[in-house]
């Protein structure tokens, strides 16, 4: 079990009630000895915590305005707190903001694997594989969704670029949320293996176009599998 820090506890909970609406866009948040009171915490904890959120983007402090919400388009939408955050409070949107997100990065590295990446690479990708291969074939598929997120930033670093692999690493909690739903469709798990070894053999075999083909049928795949998916959030359109 993870146990937070009186901080960290703070940060989370203020997080949480400003991406669940709690204070919209331009509130202004109690002031800091009401704040600290009502969570029952120093006046210094509270003002600790409205520095780290400041930090990821969600509130801004000016003098005899007080600490005011920020609009979502301002928040580090790549910070690990606000993608939990956003996977507890606005889950269908996170799916959607992930889903454009793979369609627009992944096809585009894989291309770049397929030019780029070493006999280290390709192994790495082989290793992925046969370990979601063999979580598939376990009873509840213990271990499958890691495996997956392995295999994808496996990929990502395969690029070469050391910015994409960086960002497989900040959007893996979306990654597993994405995972976690698609997987619970009957049928996806077993489904997904043949795509993503095609993915393994089209970068070995150094050849972008089938590498981006075959990554973009997986995320296609996937789209379908979160929208027939039990575990699919009941808001989602």
């Amino acid at each position: 079990m993870h146990f937070l820090t009186t901080h960290q506890r703070v940060v989370d909970g203020l997080g949480r009630r400003i991406v669940g609406g709690a204070w919209e866009p331009g509130d202004a948040l109690p002031v800091e000895d009401a704040l600290a009171a009502e969570i029952g915490v120093s006046r210094g904890v509270v003002r600790e915590a409205v520095k780290a959120l400041v930090a990821k983007g969600m509130l801004h402090v000016r003098p005899r305005t007080g600490t005011r919400v920020l609009p979502p388009e301002h928040w580090n939408h790549l910070d690990r707190d606000v993608l939990r955050w956003k996977q507890a409070g606005d889950a269908a949107a996170l799916l959607r903001d992930t889903g454009e997100l793979r369609r627009i990065v992944e096809p585009e590295a894989a291309r770049l694997a397929a030019g780029r990446a070493g006999p280290d690479d390709v192994r790495v990708l082989y290793d992925c594989l046969a370990a979601m291969e063999a979580a598939a074939a376990e009873p509840g598929r213990s271990g499958y969704v890691e495996a997956d997120i392995a295999f994808h930033r496996a990929l990502l670093d395969a690029s070469g670029n050391r910015l994409l692999g960086s960002l497989g690493r900040a959007v893996d909690i979306a990654l597993e949320h994405s995972f976690l739903v698609s997987t619970q469709t009957p049928g996806a798990v077993e489904a997904s293996l043949p795509g993503h070894r095609a993915i393994v053999q089209a970068v070995e075999a150094r050849d972008p176009a089938a590498a981006a083909a075959a990554v973009l049928a997986i995320i296609e795949a996937a789209e379908h599998e979160i929208a027939q998916s039990p575990g699919m959030p009941s808001d989602a359109v």
